[in-house]
């Protein structure tokens, strides 16, 4: 944010203490905010409700009372992206640590000096201190791998339904095709809620069998050598969080009734049949195909499907929104870039073009496989939608040199090309086996490949599940 964004700057402090009030004036006036105040966090929120926000809040918590931490959990759900220092009597770390996580920029004991104060106020001004930030070309990172474009109109359009959405707890569908970028639209929506501080989890309905989604949903029964205590469902582990249901079709029609039951009750049976668990947890579902299309071919409960499409957000897929290509090129490149340890390539401009007049079924996902073959590969003749096969010999000897600083001789490409890419299998065979819990024959149907090919790569990668699932798998897996 500019010097003269901040010299304009409206700070509302939350306070009945008149000696905070009068130390926090002569800061504010020595920077040229402007102050005001409200005598109770509710008066704070009301003001905000009605769209009168200021761009930050001072929260003080009266000593012996916890409304404050109640009031910033309410401004976090009305506005996520508002700053708010909280100002505690509290010397305990364990306050400190619930604003935290209830989102609050900044925490301050009490008695504090101006210097703290201004320094605290200029960082919720500053523009870099913000929970959620978009790059100048508007591609905002919102997980490790994963990141949300909203550089034209159609997702600039979405960003601003997500915004919305986010600021409410009831279960959300998401619509479009595969690979469009609907996991992070969840993720996005996770971000800039109130519920940002707990745990996000995704389940791909469509990859696990029956049995496995039933334990990850609610809970396994633990087995007569365990100790006594089943694995805790992602609902229990996400509480307050966010569960992001991938592909709920896939999901099978007993556990889409239970499923129901959750979002209706909050509550649902445990696997002993017993005990009774009572969850707060949003639920974010995906699906590939329309709501009224997955409803027709019995894929989707009715009553389910009206339940989760009370919100409904629809992501546009690459075809429509095609002035993001370039972007998207330049983003792959880096990224992939800088996993690989390779020099970024210059995309010729009649690989632009053609990249921009396809329509890239795939989606984003195609689009990442592209970059990431002309990078790893360097086919120069490289189109979209040319069969992805492996390179031959004479294609990798034909490699334009590499730059200064890289090996230059065939060998050392070939080795680098078997190297990415025998890490990029072991790594996906390790992900499968971790969200099948080491049951080879479904990690199989997921990895698409036949069960002897996966024993094979298993003994080849030197796997072996972790000690404690030992006589689990040794179990399941029996043929």
């Amino acid at each position: 944010m500019s010097d003269h964004v901040q010299e304009s700057s409206q700070i509302l402090l939350v306070s009945r203490d008149a000696s905070a009030i009068g130390l926090l004036s002569d800061a504010v006036g020595a920077n040229g905010w402007r102050l005001e105040t409200a005598t109770s966090g509710w008066e704070a929120l009301e003001r905000v409700q009605a769209g009168t926000a200021p761009d930050a809040i001072i929260l003080e918590v009266a000593q012996g009372e916890n409304d404050g931490l109640h009031i910033l959990r309410w401004l976090r759900r009305v506005r996520p992206d508002l700053p708010i220092v909280l100002l505690s009597h509290a010397t305990n770390s364990g306050q400190k640590m619930d604003a935290m996580r209830l989102g609050a920029r900044e925490f301050l004991i009490l008695p504090w000096d101006k210097g703290g104060v201004e320094a605290a106020i200029r960082r919720c001004l500053n523009a870099d201190g913000g929970a959620a930030r978009m790059d100048d070309d508007g591609i905002e990172q919102v997980a490790e791998d994963s990141f949300f474009v909203a550089a034209g109109a159609n997702t600039r359009k979405l960003r601003a339904q997500v915004e919305l959405l986010a600021q409410v707890s009831t279960p959300l569908l998401i619509v479009g095709e595969a690979g469009s970028g609907k996991e992070a639209v969840a993720r996005l929506i996770h971000k800039r809620s109130v519920r940002s501080a707990f745990r996000f989890f995704k389940i791909n309905c469509a990859a696990l069998p029956g049995d496995v989604l039933e334990g990850e949903l609610f809970g396994y029964q633990h087995s007569s050598g365990g100790n006594g205590r089943g694995k805790p469902s992602k609902f229990e582990l996400c509480q307050k969080g966010t569960l992001f249901l991938d592909g709920i079709v896939g999901l099978p029609m007993n556990l889409q009734l239970r499923l129901l039951q959750v979002l209706q009750d909050g509550c649902f049976i445990k696997a002993d049949g017993q005990t009774r668990v009572c969850v707060d947890v949003r639920v974010i579902a995906s699906s590939n195909i329309s709501l009224e299309q997955a409803i027709a071919d019995g894929k989707l409960r009715e009553d389910l499907g009206y339940r989760l499409s009370a919100f409904t957000v629809h992501v546009p897929s690459l075809r429509q929104r095609k002035e993001e290509i370039p972007l998207l090129l330049g983003h792959f490149m880096n990224q992939l870039a800088r996993r690989y340890d390779l020099r970024v390539r210059i995309l010729s401009s009649a690989m632009l073009e053609a990249c921009q007049a396809y329509d890239w079924p795939g989606n984003l996902r195609e689009l990442e496989s592209f970059i990431k073959r002309y990078l790893v590969v360097g086919e120069e003749n490289l189109l979209p939608g040319m069969p992805d096969e492996s390179p031959t010999a004479s294609a990798l000897e034909e490699f334009p040199a590499p730059e200064d600083g890289y090996e230059t001789n065939s060998s050392g490409l070939k080795s680098l090309l078997q190297s990415v890419k025998g890490e990029a299998e072991k790594n996906a065979i390790i992900t499968a086996l971790e969200q099948t819990h080491w049951n080879r024959k479904a990690a199989a149907r997921l990895l698409q490949v036949s069960y002897r090919t996966l024993l094979y790569k298993i003994e080849q990668y030197h796997m072996s599940p972790p000690r404690e699932r030992a006589c689990f798998v040794a179990n399941s897996n029996h043929p």
